[in-house]
């Protein structure tokens, strides 16, 4: 298949609107209309995952974090990035990546870590907000089911866990058509008022152009008028972090162990253990210290993320458990969300693991 093909999955199903402000998600190197026929799955992209794609006969790699976080106004090999631009370009080999958007779908990163400790009764620690518009349009009574379907097959009218949201009203509506239209109803030149419906629903951002297209190619009328608003509404599905319960309660060491057996951390830092076992956890994959405070309030016993600062470790004060695991050690499960997305859409598409080992910390 061409690589556009699975750059379009991946940015529709892995929302490219989701990541923060600073992150360059999405493809880095390579044409998309090549042809592209396997991929390698990775957390990093390095010269050992280079050598290994290309030993393999990978067109593409495939990696949580981005080969490229700021402009490149020269590509001379004067850096570690682009020397490895330079290196992907010379042996054709395409990179996506999919980064803090990954981090905030549903069942994205640190779903995963909660899925390996087993947690139910699971929550997102902080809602993404700021993502969705409300639509509303207005059809003629006839026409509203079919305006109506098809706005939702493009993605529109999804609710949390409901799909299919929309309200409508009926009223009248107005126009008078001027020179050089065709009109769908009433005649050029004169007022006319017609029975219809005002449809609303609500949509994620990323969705707009589809959506759009979807409400004009469905819509009767030559010209249809809708409005579109900004919503500041959370998205309860979809965030950074989550919360969970274990299914039995831990002492604060049996926890730990846990976790190190889980996630290979060699090398836990952590707050005192609190004098209380381990019931709710709160998880974030990779640097996930700036929401201590929100995993403080969520009434979690225990926090578990990466790269968390000197600091903020006073933050505790008995009220939780804050735990290191390292910034590579949670999100090394990244691979499996890509690899179970990508088989599920293209199940003849070859997709395989790098077997290089990319965390650039070493433990004495």
């Amino acid at each position: 298949m061409k690589l556009k093909d699975l750059v379009s999955f991946l940015d529709s199903a892995i929302p490219l609107s989701f990541q923060e402000g600073y992150d360059n998600s999405g493809l880095q190197v390579g044409s998309p209309e090549r042809e592209v026929s396997s991929a390698l799955i990775c957390l990093d992209v390095t010269e050992e995952v280079l050598n290994e794609a290309a030993y393999a006969g990978c067109d593409v790699i495939i990696s949580h974090h981005p080969l490229v976080f700021t402009a490149i106004k020269q590509l001379t090999g004067r850096t570690a990035a682009e020397r490895l631009l330079l290196k992907a370009v010379k042996q054709d080999i395409a990179v996506y990546s999919a980064h803090t958007n990954l981090d905030v779908v549903e069942n994205g990163v640190s779903s995963r870590m909660a899925d390996k400790l087993g947690l139910v009764n699971r929550k997102v620690l902080v809602p993404l907000r700021n993502r969705l518009l409300k639509l509303v349009t207005f059809v003629p009574e006839v026409h509203a089911e079919e305006v109506r379907e098809a706005v939702f097959n493009a993605g529109a009218g999804v609710i949390g866990r409901y799909d299919r949201c929309s309200f409508l009203s009926p009223g009248t509506g107005s126009f008078r058509a001027g020179e050089g239209t065709s009109p769908f109803t009433g005649e050029k030149g004169k007022d006319h008022f017609e029975k219809e419906v005002r449809l609303e629903t609500v949509l994620f951002s990323h969705l707009k152009g589809k959506v759009i297209r979807a409400l004009v190619e469905s819509h009767p009328y030559e010209e249809p008028a809708y409005d579109l608003y900004p919503l500041e509404n959370e998205n309860i599905a979809a965030g950074l972090g989550c919360t969970g319960e274990l299914k039995e309660a831990l002492d604060g060491k049996e926890f730990l162990a846990i976790l190190r057996e889980i996630f290979g951390a060699r090398g836990i830092r952590h707050s005192a253990l609190p004098g209380r076992n381990i019931r709710k956890v709160a998880l974030c994959g990779g640097a996930g210290g700036s929401l201590t405070g929100d995993a403080i309030s969520s009434g979690a016993d225990a926090y578990v993320t990466g790269d968390i600062r000197y600091h903020t470790f006073f933050e505790a004060e008995g009220k939780i458990l804050l735990t290191d695991i390292g910034h590579y050690e949670s999100e090394k499960f990244s691979a499996e969300i890509l690899y179970g997305l990508i088989t599920k859409k293209f199940p003849t598409f070859a997709v395989r693991f790098s077997e290089v080992n990319t965390n650039p910390i070493n433990y004495f």
